[in-house]
């Protein structure tokens, strides 16, 4: 340690004394790349969640939570002679080097750019495109299916970004949709198909196969609008999370400070409470 701060180094010496199989801590020594997952979705979360809602003292947190699962993987990966995390950086380096031709054009962290002769963010976008594409006709297949313009595209992704990441895929090779009203009509028709299966007599009760269809569906639209309306929808979703909790625990506050409780409550009354708390919003926003 110099100058009475930790750096990347003493990082990585943590992560080793955590996993020391004599000394080390019994619960890290039992992890392995996949039961660190889930806290890994959760860490990138958290780091969504303090930017969106400003709070940077605790993103600085949530960004040395997120690093650590970095560590946590490379030390992983040392222990069984994948990678290091030494692997890790002069691959991302070297990867974005290459992939940023207009800011480094002999390809090295060393080479310069004239200010005066940047090509445009079109160009810039295309070449990206291009360098992609490139490196994932040099990786080799997975599996014995033909190769696609959809390859690269990770199957593990959360289904609501793996979704927008298809789509606007699909459309930078034509398979789009001209404007967003027919995304609404194609709306409306998920909606009706999926009632059609609800309502459907000849529906076995237990048997959700068609129920899940048609809500994937409807879903898969939904991200399609939120791509014309240049949304992210993984982010509306959480705003209006943020949105319905707010609302619901402001319910709970009134009902307590008249002595009552949530439960018991007709969902009538639940409703005009929950109208009241929306109304008391409009004139919060309008003030």
């Amino acid at each position: 340690m110099s100058e009475d701060r930790y750096t990347i180094d003493d990082l990585k010496t943590l992560m080793a004394r955590l996993r020391d199989p004599q000394t080390g801590c019994p619960w890290d020594l039992k992890q392995t790349y996949r039961s660190i997952v889930p806290h890994t979705l959760e860490e990138a979360h958290e780091v969504a969640d303090a930017i969106e809602q400003s709070d940077f003292p605790n993103l600085r947190e949530e960004l040395g939570d997120l690093l650590f699962q970095v560590i946590f993987y490379s030390r992983l990966g040392e222990e069984d002679g994948h990678f290091r995390f030494d692997d890790i950086v002069d691959g991302l380096v070297r990867k974005l080097v290459r992939r940023h031709p207009h800011v480094f054009p002999d390809g090295t962290l060393e080479s310069q750019v004239d200010p005066d002769n940047r090509p445009s963010e079109a160009f810039i976008k295309a070449s990206w495109e291009r360098i992609k594409a490139e490196e994932r006709a040099a990786k080799p297949e997975p599996d014995e299916r033909p190769s696609s313009r959809l390859d690269g595209i990770a199957a593990a992704l959360p289904a609501m970004a793996r979704a927008e990441k298809l789509q606007r895929r699909a459309a930078r090779h034509g398979f789009d949709w001209p404007d967003i009203n027919p995304v609404f009509d194609k709306l409306q028709e998920e909606i009706a198909e999926l009632r059609e299966a609800w309502e459907d007599p000849q529906r076995d009760a237990e048997d959700r196969d068609a129920l899940e269809d048609e809500l994937g569906d409807l879903m898969f639209v939904c991200v399609n609008l939120a791509r014309f309306l240049q949304v992210n929808p993984d982010q509306a979703l959480r705003r209006t999370n943020r949105k319905f909790e707010a609302r619901f625990r402001e319910i709970e506050r009134r009902l307590e400070a008249e002595g009552h409780a949530v439960d018991g409550q007709s969902l009538e009354d639940l409703d005009a409470v929950w109208e009241s708390v929306k109304g008391a919003e409009k004139v919060t926003e309008n003030t």
